[in-house]
């Protein structure tokens, strides 16, 4: 009997292996695809750039870059890994067709984008009305998280520029459709900026703000039914009097800098106008508690009728440092609302629940976000509705196909669970037929999934 050497089995590899299929399980976003119809609307919408005689499809090529992101790529190259499997993705198109396609819409500046995001907002609404109970506007409100997102560069890029946290790249505004706790979420909004932009510029946010609120469905790009969330950057009187500007009529729940009238505000709260914070499960919130600054106060004054300033004081987490603006030895934090008749601690636990956007974020930069890989700003803002496409993909597939907790997978447990599972390509007469592995332990996941998603009509 031969002794085994070291922790694992001794195996021969030979590189002659036929009719195996790696990353399996993305036929998972392939049908996803297909049953939401984003390839035959991705491909409408690019035909102004499709040359005459063409063998690729310009709309093919975009979303093939795009499902290689969603399965870890992070450059136009890494669609190599589609045009190994041409069984599961079908022809895709060489590096340099993929590189003159992203040039050309580049070129074609706002018009390409344009077309893109009209397609991406038909398609959405369309994916809403399949989810079902499931869709983020179940409940009648839809609301929308806009943050910004450093994006380091390691090279001299077009507006690459010195960052507020001392840092070198880029600051994109993004906008992102919050799921609930039951889901994730899904991109609304990508503003490409310089690394030097500001956190709190109102004009971007109005930007951003007008794209998201674009890509919605009719029904919500105006009035209370949509609620806007921001941290502290779009605590600012011009974007919350866009918020409210009549006709408009949006809700908006924005964080708010601790200025000294608000911090003098807060001090003259009496003790008995402090309520306890609650939890998600309706506990209270040890160590926090929320009041409202009287509407007659000063640091009111000058701001849209209507609006109401709330504050949360909380007792430091160890090992945290308490700043000029905080109090009595508790940490302070304010937002503005435009939202009435409910309890302030409803609304402040409404609002933060805008840390779900930091989620979105994380998925975002592990999806195509953690750099910007071309040097034009032209071509990363092609690169950045690539990464939104695929977003779209990671927040679809799940809202129509997964159920329990696999909804909640982020991407990075998606490609290690699912999308990487191996399987056998068997072809018998005109079918073909992908054997996921058995011992696979997430398999009746891929093939639940799969039912679940070829039971849904067939878009047009």
């Amino acid at each position: 009997m031969k002794k085994r050497i070291g922790s694992y089995p001794l195996v021969r590899v030979e590189g002659s292996g036929r009719g195996v299929v790696a990353q399996a399980g993305a036929v998972l976003l392939v049908e996803t695809v297909r049953r939401t119809g984003l390839d035959a609307a991705i491909s409408a919408a690019l035909e102004p750039w499709r040359k005459a005689r063409t063998v690729h499809d310009p709309g093919k090529i975009l979303l093939d870059v795009a499902l290689a992101v969603a399965l870890g790529g992070d450059c136009l190259a890494d669609v190599g890994l589609l045009r190994a499997e041409p069984a599961v993705f079908g022809p895709v198109a060489s590096d340099p067709t993929v590189s003159r396609l992203v040039d050309t819409l580049a070129a074609g500046g706002t018009r390409a984008l344009t077309a893109l995001r009209a397609a991406r907002a038909d398609v959405r609404e369309h994916v809403w009305k399949l989810a079902g109970d499931a869709a983020p506007d179940t409940g009648g409100q839809v609301t929308v998280d806009l943050d910004g997102v450093l994006v380091l560069a390691h090279s001299e890029k077009q507006d690459a520029a010195a960052t507020w946290k001392k840092t070198f790249g880029h600051h994109p505004l993004m906008g992102f459709v919050d799921h609930g706790h039951g889901g994730s979420g899904e991109p609304v909004a990508g503003l490409l900026r310089p690394g030097n932009a500001g956190s709190n510029t109102a004009a971007d946010h109005i930007t951003a703000a007008r794209l998201a609120l674009a890509q919605l469905p009719k029904q919500y790009r105006r009035g209370r039914q949509t609620l806007i969330r921001t941290d502290s950057g779009g605590g600012t009187h011009a974007f919350v009097a866009w918020l409210a500007q009549r006709g408009r009529w949006l809700s908006y729940s924005v964080g708010m800098t601790i200025t000294d009238a608000i911090h003098q505000a807060v001090l003259k709260v009496p003790a008995s106008a402090w309520t306890p914070a609650v939890e998600p499960d309706g506990g209270i919130r040890d160590g926090a508690w929320v009041a409202e600054i009287d509407a007659g106060s000063d640091c009111v004054t000058g701001w849209p009728k209507g609006m109401r300033l709330i504050v949360r004081k909380e007792r430091p987490h160890p090992g945290a440092q308490l700043r000029f603006t905080d109090a009595d030895g508790h940490r302070l934090t304010c937002f503005a609302t435009n939202t009435g008749g409910e309890a302030i601690v409803a609304l402040e636990l409404r609002h933060r629940q805008r840390a779900r956007a930091e989620d979105r974020i994380r998925a975002a930069r592990a999806t195509g976000l953690r750099n910007l890989p071309l040097h034009d700003t032209a071509q990363n803002q092609v690169w950045l509705e690539i990464v939104q496409i695929a977003l779209d993909l990671l927040a679809w597939m799940p809202m129509l196909a997964l159920t329990g907790q696999a909804r909640l997978w982020e991407p990075r447990r998606l490609r290690f669970r699912l999308f990487s599972a191996a399987a056998q390509l068997v072809t018998t007469g005109r079918r073909r037929i992908l054997r996921i592995a058995g011992h696979w332990p997430w398999t009746d996941v891929i093939t639940g999934a799969l039912d679940r998603l070829q039971v849904l009509p067939n878009p047009g």
